[in-house]
């Protein structure tokens, strides 16, 4: 773990990502923040890539709660079977259907606690929600997020809600808004996990990572 980054540099560090993308986007496919939520509850354990084929032909059928439960949970198995554990995720997705129906008017809530108590959930998946949809500067810690934070001293922390407090406190906050998705994409495409692509990194000067690959 490498230490705490200064406010200068880390400053400078945003600077340079936004100065790359301005406007960073995320991968998964959605038309509305129902399907954003599902999308991201499907996600786990699996790349976008492959949710994002996976409903594709779904959304297309599927945009509410209501059209959810009404296409039902053996035709929602078969459009996602191609996804990692799709079979636990199929049931999570009907009954978060369900509660949206029964208890939110068929509504996604907005607030971090309800988007929680939702099957399937967790905090990640909140505020990736939160973030893309409500345009909330929540940070959904990720593996990717928690290496880039970690090697490069952005964001170090033990675990995942310690790297999460550590963006929080330490990411200047004119930063906060797009940061889960410079550090995502960063981290899915140059500070990757075997062999970092350091010498196409644009912030290897300011990182603290000792192990370079030059």
């Amino acid at each position: 773990m490498a230490k705490q980054l200064d406010y200068n540099t880390i400053r400078e560090i945003f600077e340079r990502f936004e100065a790359a993308e301005a406007e960073p986007k995320g991968e998964l496919n959605h038309t509305n923040a129902y399907t954003l939520v599902v999308a991201v509850a499907l996600s786990a354990q699996a790349t976008d890539k492959g949710v994002n084929k996976a409903t594709e032909a779904l959304f297309k059928i599927v945009e509410t709660p209501q059209q959810m439960l009404e296409l039902g949970i053996e035709k929602l198995t078969e459009h996602i079977k191609t996804i990692g554990l799709y079979r636990q995720k199929a049931k999570n997705v009907m009954k978060m259907s369900q509660i949206l129906v029964d208890k939110y008017g068929g509504v996604v809530p907005n607030s971090r606690a309800a988007l929680q108590s939702l099957p399937g959930v967790g905090r990640k998946t909140a505020n990736v929600v939160l973030n893309m949809w409500w345009q909330q500067p929540a940070q959904a810690v990720d593996t990717h997020i928690y290496r880039v934070g970690n090697r490069s001293g952005l964001a170090p922390g033990k675990n995942v809600d310690a790297v999460e407090r550590a963006i929080e406190d330490n990411i200047p906050a004119d930063f906060q808004l797009h940061a889960h998705h410079w550090l995502i994409l960063h981290g899915r495409y140059i500070c990757v996990a075997r062999k970092p692509k350091c010498a196409a990194c644009l912030i290897r000067d300011l990182c603290m990572f000792e192990d370079k690959n030059l």
